[in-house]
C-alpha cells in the first residue's frame, strides 16, 4: 500500500467533517434562534443534506471504484433510482429497528424517522457512493477480510463508529438528569454524529499505522 493512498482519504474525510461543522453554523443565518437542541429537527435535515451532497460530489470527483466501461444514460438513471430505493429502505429499516428497541411507536414519529435518515446518511450514503446498489459488494466489504482498498477499510470504520455512537447515545436517555439533550432522539443523533466524525478522523490514521500488514486482493 502506498502512503498516497492514505493521504487521498484525508481530503474527502476533512470535507465531510467540514460539512457537519457548516450544518451547525449556516442555518443560523436563515433560521431565527437556531440551535442544535432547540431546533434539532431542522439541524438533522440540514446536516443530512450537506453530508449527502458532499459525499456525492467527492465520490463523483475522486471515483475510487470507477469502471472503465461507459454506461448509458438509462443505466445511470436506473442506478440512481436504485440508490434512492436503497436509501429509503435503509431509513425505514432503521426506523423499525428503533421502534423495536423502545422508541415511541406513535409519538415522536417524525423525530424517529429523521434519526433514521441521519444514520442512513452516515452509513448507507457512503456505501451507495462507493459500492453502488450492489448487495453482494456490501456483504463482501462488511465480511471478514473482504475489503479490496483503503476506501473500503475506511467505509467499515466510519459505518461501525456511526452505529456504535448512536447506540452509546441512547444510554443517557432514561437517566433522571432532566437535561434538554436527553429528549428523544437528540442524544442518539449527537452520538451518531460524533461517532461518524470520529470514524472519519480515525480511519486514515488506523490505516496508516497498519499499512504494512494490510493486504488487498486486487493489489
Amino acid at each position: 500500500m502506498k502512503d498516497t493512498d492514505v493521504k487521498i482519504l484525508l481530503y474527502p474525510h476533512f470535507s465531510c467533517i467540514f460539512s457537519i461543522v457548516l450544518s451547525v453554523f449556516v442555518p443560523s443565518l436563515f433560521v431565527e434562534n437556531f440551535s442544535i437542541l432547540e431546533t434539532h429537527l431542522t439541524w438533522l435535515c440540514v446536516c443530512s443534506l450537506l453530508v449527502t451532497t458532499v459525499n456525492l460530489l467527492l465520490y463523483s470527483v475522486v471515483k475510487p471504484n470507477a469502471s472503465s466501461k461507459r454506461s448509458s444514460l438509462s443505466h445511470k438513471v436506473t442506478r440512481f433510482l436504485k440508490c434512492c430505493v436503497y436509501f429509503l429502505g435503509s431509513c425505514f429499516s432503521f426506523h423499525v429497528i428503533f421502534v423495536l428497541y423502545g422508541a415511541p411507536l406513535l409519538e415522536s414519529v417524525l423525530e424517529t424517522f429523521l434519526f433514521a435518515v441521519i444514520l442512513s446518511t452516515f452509513t448507507t450514503v457512503p456505501c451507495l457512493c462507493l459500492l453502488g446498489p450492489n448487495l453482494k459488494a456490501w456483504l463482501r466489504v462488511f465480511s471478514r477480510n473482504g475489503v479490496t482498498s483503503v476506501w473500503e477499510n475506511s467505509l467499515q470504520i466510519t459505518t461501525a463508529s456511526s452505529l456504535v455512537g448512536a447506540w452509546l447515545g441512547a444510554f443517557p436517555i432514561p437517566l433522571d438528569w432532566e437535561r434538554p439533550w436527553q429528549v428523544w432522539p437528540i442524544s442518539c443523533t449527537l452520538g451518531a454524529t460524533l461517532g461518524y466524525v470520529a470514524g472519519l478522523a480515525a480511519s486514515p490514521l488506523w490505516i496508516h499505522w497498519n499499512r504494512k500488514r494490510l493486504t488487498y486482493k486486487n493489489n
